[in-house]
């Protein structure tokens, strides 16, 4: 898009709520907000004197196209600025780090005979969704006092629509009374049900006491074996009470949200607290904070929480959240939580007694978090060690292949034939250390002449360059790229240089010296990791194909103008973006191009408007 064509834009937007993505000129979304007035808000960014983040100066550079989304209020927009965040995840945003989806035990209430099971799915259905568990013990003790005290069905009919001739063995062994066909009451297998969540929402009170008649009631008729199953059961409903008695503040329904922050990364904990029980803990990471401040971390937190994630995540709102700090949307998030929940939820920032020392719990957590992260960051690179030294066993080489180079070679039907060599240091990609290259030959698709050429052009400028020689050369290919890759070493004196390829078809490994190939079990660390670094490569070396295939049509039509060399195809490009909207331009437009003049810009204009487009 032409930078006319944005200020355009920019002229015409609605002094209305709504949400705007910024977008660079491959159509990428940059960044998207929301703004009580569209107009006010994007021009702000483009303003004359506005003293930009470094992080929202280099966002504004980039922009090259903008879509607007009117609605009706900013709490609309708010909520719908969530909902594309999570969608489109833009670079410029701040990032959800880990979107880990934890376990939750699922009841479907929806249903006219319900179902209780694990799912690792939020839907907006109907069902009520109890979690997540970041720790599992707590969620299979739930499930397993569940199985002990009730016979919930474990089929998946569609009861009653789907309702089979005769019951499953479940039936028989006690742990249905087959509700599916009509053994059961349906009235009687929902009155369960209702206990089942009773006990899931952390209210056992009721269910005790129902127990306990029921173990003494057992122990007076002799049933010792009954009575010592509902003794079992009231073990578990002990213990979850207790697990849940650690936050006792006066019965209270609240969520408290804390957070912790370590430069650009930071760390939000939610901690779900009914009837005064902590029931559960969610947690989410986040990342490219950069210039933010600690309130873009808590709107980024609460607009995850309840915003980003659908109908289902106001399932269970409370009568409060509470905050550690106050950010610009709170009284948004309030609007638009009390609407869900059809009450009012009161959002707001405690100043002492017992709620503030929850928020403060709620803070140790995420710091807590935010450290462990930080530890098991360090601990995944001590595994990237051990994948290493097994590749190094695999392959038996001298050295751990701390640095190593992957080479592939793509072209399109003999043309546009490039290289790529991409590296990866210590098991992790080195993208600064990424290089692409333009096959200088004329031998069209002839992929072991090209790979002897990349091969050979990439480490003479390594040993010019005087950087380190990698451990490791992988070459995407099989006998034949491998036996030109040795052969371009072995002319510039390099032919020390450990050397394997990797053959797409069977994932075979050859090696220079030996004749049968090396298969690893697809389950190999050592196998994955020439893998990761064979793919990357392949992705590395089309996307540079694609450019220049890319570029060859687009400069193709301009190149057909008298007068219209190299220099000044690049200018028009480099100013328009594509020749579409250089035909689209005005002559004064084309005119302001360094080299070109009034009479050239009309005979570029008169030239292109003849073409089909």
């Amino acid at each position: 898009m032409s930078t006319s064509t944005l200020q355009t834009k920019l002229q015409h937007l609605p002094n209305r709520p709504g949400v705007y993505l910024f977008k660079d000129g491959e159509g990428t979304i940059l960044y998207i907000g929301k703004a009580k007035s569209l107009r006010a808000r994007v021009r702000s960014y483009f303003a004359r004197g506005q003293d930009h983040s470094p992080k929202t100066r280099e966002l504004v550079r980039r922009i090259e196209d903008l879509d607007t989304i009117v609605v009706g209020s900013e709490a609309e927009a708010l909520l719908l600025e969530a909902n594309l965040i999570k969608a489109h995840r833009p670079r410029f945003n701040i990032q959800l780090r880990d979107d880990k989806r934890y376990p939750y035990i699922k009841v479907t209430v929806q249903e006219p005979v319900p179902r209780v099971f694990v799912t690792r799915m939020l839907l907006n259905d109907g069902a009520r969704y109890f979690g997540p568990y970041t720790d599992v013990g707590p969620m299979r003790q739930a499930l397993e006092l569940i199985k002990r005290l009730y016979t919930v069905r474990s089929c998946r009919y569609d009861l009653p629509a789907e309702a089979p001739a005769r019951p499953c063995l479940d039936y028989h062994i006690g742990r249905c009374l087959a509700p599916c066909v009509g053994l059961q009451p349906v009235e009687e297998y929902r009155a369960m049900i209702d206990e089942i969540v009773a006990i899931l929402g952390g209210r056992t009170a009721e269910v005790k006491a129902r127990v306990e008649e029921e173990m003494a009631r057992a122990a007076e008729a002799l049933d010792f074996e009954r009575a010592a199953r509902y003794r079992d059961a009231l073990a578990g409903l002990e213990a979850i009470e207790r697990r849940q008695r650690m936050l006792d503040v006066r019965g209270g329904d609240q969520d408290v949200i804390g957070t912790a922050r370590d430069g650009d990364r930071g760390c939000a904990v939610l901690l779900r607290i009914r009837d005064g029980k902590l029931l559960g803990r969610e947690v989410d990471f986040f990342e490219n904070l950069d210039d933010e401040g600690d309130d873009a971390l808590l709107t980024a937190a609460v607009t995850r929480f309840y915003l980003g994630r659908g109908d289902y995540g106001t399932s269970d709102l409370p009568q409060e959240v509470l905050l550690g700090d106050e950010f610009e949307d709170l009284a948004l998030v309030e609007e638009l939580l009390t609407s869900a929940a059809g009450r009012r939820v009161h959002v707001h920032v405690p100043r002492r007694g017992d709620k503030l020392r929850l928020v403060e719990l709620a803070d140790q957590n995420a710091r807590h978090l935010l450290e462990e992260r930080a530890v098991l960051d360090e601990s995944v690179r001590a595994r990237a060690d051990d994948d290493l030294y097994e590749l190094q066993e695999a392959l038996e080489l001298k050295v751990v292949p701390r640095l190593l180079v992957c080479f592939d070679i793509s072209h399109t039907q003999g043309s546009e034939v490039v290289g790529s060599a991409v590296v990866f240091e210590n098991g992790e990609p080195s993208k600064a250390e990424y290089r692409r290259f333009k096959i200088r030959g004329d031998w069209g698709n002839d992929d072991f002449r090209s790979m002897a050429e990349v091969v050979g052009r990439y480490f003479s400028r390594r040993v010019e360059e005087g950087k380190p020689i990698p451990d490791l050369a992988v070459i995407d290919g099989g006998k034949g790229q491998l036996g030109a890759a040795a052969a371009a070493l072995q002319a510039i004196g390099l032919d020390q240089v450990a050397l394997c390829s990797l053959a797409k078809r069977e994932e075979e490994i050859y090696l220079v010296g030996r004749a049968a190939p090396l298969r690893l079990p697809r389950t190999s660390p050592a196998l994955r990791l020439l893998q990761r670094a064979r793919n990357e490569a392949h992705r590395f070396a089309i996307g540079y194909n694609r450019k220049l295939r890319k570029n060859r049509t687009l400069s193709s039509r301009l190149s057909e103008i008298p007068g219209i060399g190299p220099t000044r195809q690049r200018a028009l490009l480099s100013r328009f973006g594509s020749v579409r909207a250089v035909a689209a331009a005005s002559v004064e437009e084309i005119a302001a191009v360094p080299g070109f003049s009034e009479k050239l810009a009309r005979q570029v204009l008169d030239h292109l408007n003849r073409q089909s487009w």
